[in-house]
């Protein structure tokens, strides 16, 4: 509590202690983490008591703690109507997820921080928090980038966003993703109390994206019945639709334009996704005309890899086909890179048994792609994903 003028007052809840207080007053055993719960005998009931804490609860408290503490106010300036009233300063929304066997959950949370190194690009940020960016948007103290720190052995990744920071971190048993919004101003257009389970909805949808993301692009599998299926004609003879051949370079400069993260969060159009085909195969924009875009997109969309959001020509794409797009856009940078001959021509003042290594390596890779390489990939370039 501040004593001067206009008295400011700060209240501080721990969510987590919040809920564990209920379970015991309900009688249910768990075992309790720093800032979380690693075991409970009720998951569905622990759920619940966590969806409960709302408005009402906190201004409970804060009620509770007046009638205790000694108060700048009076009692005849409550009589008069002066009150405080409690609006949003920081919110910290965490998702704790525990492994059986922690040494699998710090492999994978090893990984990820190898693979995903780029989530804090200006473009990409936009795919976590649902929070369309402009001119106007003022960019973190540190830049869009994304952070690798490490406190003694346990390394943290930070996502920052104007204010508010996307954290996650592996301890113990558990690997924690959590959000924490500086100013709530940030997703939302006022800080008053009533809109926490407002804003307690947008930290999980943040910490669901991110986890959604690191999924995706750590996955190296994609289904044999997929792969078959998409590369087959589909519909009657009248409307049939063509397969996408994953040797096409039309193709593979398609899903490599799906790769884009900053068309994600709220979709795609045919005029945000022709040009970067186009840019992928080398082509002028008018070579690649708008009709052949809508083409695509139907190719895309009937074959279930995009959907179309209703009632809009706006277009989303779907886990699977996204997830195709990732492993295909991985097999062509690290296996069907046209530019491998220009690499091994610039190692020719390496020592002999290297550069000899790497030509059989080449080699290798040339057998293992086929002889069709040199044709289905030369066009387009490669697109980070």
């Amino acid at each position: 509590m501040g004593t001067y003028l206009p008295y400011p007052v700060r209240v501080c809840l721990n969510g987590h202690h919040w809920a564990q207080q209920q379970l015991r007053q309900a009688g249910i055993a768990f075992e309790a983490l720093d800032n979380g719960f690693r075991w409970c005998e009720n998951p569905a009931r622990l759920q619940a008591v966590c969806d409960t804490l709302g408005p009402n609860d906190v201004q409970a408290f804060f009620t509770r703690w007046v009638d205790r503490l000694p108060w700048p106010l009076t009692h005849v300036d409550r009589a008069a109507g002066y009150r405080h009233r409690l609006s949003l300063w920081q919110v910290e929304v965490s998702l704790t997820q525990i492994f059986r066997e922690p040494v699998y959950g710090r492999r994978w949370f090893e990984a990820i921080l190898r693979e995903n190194l780029d989530l804090g690009r200006p473009d990409r940020v936009s795919l976590l928090f649902p929070t369309r960016m402009t001119r106007a948007t003022p960019p973190p103290k540190r830049g869009y980038r994304t952070r690798v720190i490490t406190a003694e052995v346990t390394p943290t990744l930070h996502v920052s966003f104007k204010h508010s920071d996307l954290k996650q971190y592996f301890k113990g048993c558990g690997i924690r993703t959590e959000t924490t919004f500086n100013d709530p101003t940030d997703v939302q257009r006022t800080k008053g109390l009533e809109t926490l389970p407002h804003l307690r909805e947008v930290g999980r949808c943040i910490n669901q994206r991110l986890l959604d993301t690191e999924r995706l692009s750590h996955s190296f599998a994609v289904s044999q019945p997929l792969v078959d299926r998409i590369q087959q004609p589909i519909g009657p003879a009248s409307r049939r639709v063509a397969g996408l051949r994953l040797s096409d370079p039309r193709v593979l400069a398609l899903l490599q334009a799906l790769c884009s993260f900053s068309h994600l969060p709220l979709g795609f159009r045919n005029r945000d996704l022709r040009p970067q085909v186009a840019h992928l195969l080398g082509w002028d924009l008018a070579r690649y005309s708008p009709g052949a875009m809508t083409y695509d997109l139907r190719r895309l969309r009937l074959h279930g890899l995009i959907r179309r959001v209703p009632h809009t020509f706006r277009y989303l794409v779907t886990p699977a086909g996204l997830q195709l797009a990732f492993v295909v856009s991985r097999i062509y940078l690290r296996l069907l890179h046209p530019d491998s001959t220009d690499v091994l021509a610039s190692t020719s003042d390496l020592p002999e048994p290297l550069h000899k290594a790497l030509v059989q390596l080449d080699a290798a890779l040339q057998l293992l792609a086929g002889p069709s390489q040199s044709t289905s990939t030369s066009a387009a370039q490669p697109h980070a994903a």
